[in-house]
């Protein structure tokens, strides 16, 4: 097994069953695109190019079931083309249910390598992800919109991050699921796939919306991945209105919608990182609160109500402690 940092381990218990089972995607690995694990397929109308990524971490496996379901009931595209993406393969491959946070990565976080500037460095190591990116890469730029399937560490309600522009807070909310939908500005290790060219420029038709579908491993967590495809599948137009009716039925009635708008991005500048509670987010905590200390400085919220975004166990120098955000209207 890699080092704990490698593999993105928090070096804690895991505190969580591991309810799901990865599944065997080796019978995906040709693809039909030249890119393995990559599947495109073309209704040979006109429409957009619309597709869900999955395991963009490895120790994230509601997505892959969800990809799985979706090859296996032979979804095709009534108009343009839809596409369904294993990304880093490696990554889930590695996955152990004993150490079920150690194969997040191989060698970095595959999620935050996707500015220009990170994958047109000639001088930049080429580890296993930033190989895979470079691979996926063509075929991401011919996309329109993207579904980007996610989970959390915490065992909490589920969200979508709709990254910088409003055109993804619109995109979440015609999709209608899941009912909380969080405005940021990513992370300062590095960019997201979410973010990455046209689906972060205000002057692009491009989209893009990434679902946290809950703890990582519990059994809901791929409820919420196949509720959230279906939905984002049947607003495309790329299927259906009725698509997946059957498995739709015995789904509860989504809330009403909740917006959040992100203020900061707690970077961690120290190797001395603590919260002042154990948070496990989506906590609103009133103005001046004492969230944490970076060494020597407290972090307090900064906000009337100030709502706590996915806060880490990897409490890692560089890496993003917790995202402070204040309700807005939608």
């Amino acid at each position: 097994m890699t080092e704990t940092r490698k593999g993105s381990a928090t070096g804690l218990p895991n505190p969580f069953p591991v309810e799901l089972t990865p599944p065997d995607i080796t019978a995906y690995a040709k693809g039909n695109t030249g890119i393995p694990y990559v599947w495109t397929f073309d209704s040979g109308l006109p429409g957009p190019h619309v597709a869900i990524t999955a395991i963009v971490h490895g120790n994230e496996p509601c997505g892959a079931l969800t990809l799985d379901w979706l090859m296996k009931r032979d979804t095709r595209p009534l108009r343009g083309k839809l596409s369904l993406a294993f990304m880093n393969v490696a990554a889930h491959e590695a996955f152990d249910p004993d150490v079920p946070d150690a194969s997040r990565w191989i060698d970095e976080d595959f999620n935050r390598l996707w500015s220009a500037e990170t994958l047109d460095d000639p001088d930049r190591k080429l580890t296993e992800e930033l190989r895979r990116a470079r691979e996926v890469r063509p075929w991401l730029d011919t996309v329109d919109l993207l579904l980007d399937i996610h989970s959390m560490q915490n065992r909490n309600a589920p969200l979508t991050i709709a990254g910088l522009r409003p055109k993804g807070r619109e995109l979440a909310r015609d999709v209608g699921y899941p009912d909380l939908v969080i405005n940021d500005h990513g992370h300062a290790e590095g960019m997201r796939m979410r973010d990455y060219g046209g689906f972060s420029d205000p002057a692009s038709g491009k989209n893009a919306m990434l679902v946290e579908c809950g703890q990582h491993w519990e059994a809901a967590a791929e409820g919420v991945a196949m509720e959230t495809a279906i939905r984002f599948l049947r607003t495309t137009g790329v299927v259906a209105p009725d698509f997946a009716a059957d498995w739709m039925a015995s789904r509860p009635a989504p809330e009403p919608m909740q917006f959040f708008q992100v203020s900061r991005a707690v970077t961690i500048e120290t190797d001395d990182f603590r919260f002042a509670e154990n948070w496990t987010g989506l906590e609103r905590l009133p103005q001046g609160t004492l969230i944490g200390y970076d060494g020597p400085t407290e972090v307090r919220a900064p906000h009337p109500v100030t709502v706590l975004i996915m806060p880490s166990r990897r409490l890692w120098r560089g890496k993003t402690a917790v995202r402070l955000a204040e309700p807005v209207a939608g």
